[in-house]
């Protein structure tokens, strides 16, 4: 028993020196982890803000860097050699980095807010499926009285929003008093999205408590540019006092996945090219046969014959050729005739040379 336990002792031995082993060690004139963390959060806030200065301020920009490198009490030299061992170890570094994003990112969220509250416009949604995008207080309370029987809102699209997008809209609704089995009051109900290429809405009327929905989207309009809605609570004088109180206010925003709608856009579009298709043909089809019928038009006009050649024609009589065009008839004839002479002497010369020379 007593070498089975010395054996397992000197195994778990040997292992906790092989991890000690491959673990990195870092030199001691390298920049630690958890300041080389700080420091490079620092520095590429600096960097940011040198980036966007004017080009009247770009000495700036080194002044930015160095006061980074003062506030951790080192130097560009001894950050770019601390760097040249990070980036040899890039386990350590990726999961320094990975921690300088998340702070980034935080922060980047942060002045968004204070940009959205500054402007009094909501802040940019977030990425993703499934997202509550609705950015203001999610209860209120309407009383049916003039400027408190009615909540509006406008909301604007961002870059997050999708072609095809679905918006749910969901309210809880609790009628403080009880309504009357005859009344009519209730409460209005209406969401509007506007697209590129139209615009729908729908809007219901609820007359007791419980959560309402309102569900809308669109296959080919194109992407979302705004949502509008309301809610109206009207004032009855047979119920004076009442009140309702709307709370749990979402607006969920669904990325299309499905292919279905695609095949059906994509066949309207392949029947409106058909269409833009079939037009194009008739119409260069049109213009083919009113070219045709000019060309034969002309060609018929170029054999159109006068009266005196149609009768030559038709008899077999040739047309009688005036003096001048007699003599320069002969005269070519003479030429030829001379012209054949000559070629004969010349041969004739050939003959007797070849003769001579044999």
């Amino acid at each position: 028993m007593k070498n089975k336990f010395r054996f397992h002792l000197c195994l778990v031995c040997m292992f906790v020196f092989a991890v000690a082993g491959c673990k990195v060690k870092r030199p001691g004139d390298v920049i630690s982890e958890s300041k080389m963390e700080n420091l490079l959060y620092d520095y590429h806030v600096a960097k940011s803000m040198g980036d966007n200065l004017p080009y009247s301020e770009n000495y700036k920009k080194a002044l930015y860097i160095d006061a980074v490198f003062k506030k951790y009490g080192t130097t560009q030299a001894a950050f770019d050699s601390s760097m040249v061992w990070y980036t040899r170890n890039t386990e350590i570094l990726s999961k320094i980095y990975d921690k300088v994003k998340k702070r980034l990112r935080d922060e980047q969220e942060l002045v968004g807010d204070l940009i959205a509250k500054r402007d009094k416009k909501p802040k940019m949604t977030k990425q993703g499926d499934s997202i509550d995008v609705w950015p203001w207080q999610r209860m209120i309370r309407l009383t049916g009285e003039m400027m408190d029987n009615q909540y509006v809102f406008t909301l604007p699209t961002d870059s997050n929003y999708k072609d095809r997008d679905t918006l749910v809209w969901e309210v809880r609704y609790c009628f403080l008093e009880p309504m009357l089995a005859d009344s009519l009051r209730g409460v209005t109900m209406a969401m509007q999205v506007i697209y590129e290429k139209d615009t729908i809405n729908h809007w219901k009327t609820v007359t007791e408590s419980g959560v309402q929905q309102i569900r809308l989207f669109a296959d080919t309009l194109g992407a979302m540019k705004e949502i509008k809605g309301f809610i109206y609570y009207p004032m009855d004088s047979q119920e004076k006092g009442g009140a309702v109180l709307a709370d749990r206010f979402m607006m969920t925003r669904y990325h299309c996945t499905d292919t279905l709608a695609f095949a059906v856009r994509d066949s309207l579009n392949k029947i409106e090219a058909l269409k833009a298709d079939s037009l194009k043909k008739i119409a260069t089809k049109e213009n083919a046969d009113s070219l045709h019928k000019v060309i034969d038009k002309n060609k018929d006009d170029m054999q159109r014959l006068t009266p005196e050649e149609m009768n030559r024609r038709r008899t077999g009589t040739h047309r009688e050729k005036k003096p001048e065009q007699i003599q320069v008839e002969q005269h070519i004839q003479k030429e030829r005739i001379e012209q054949r002479k000559e070629r004969q002497m010349n041969q004739r010369r050939k003959q007797q040379q070849r003769r001579s020379n044999n």
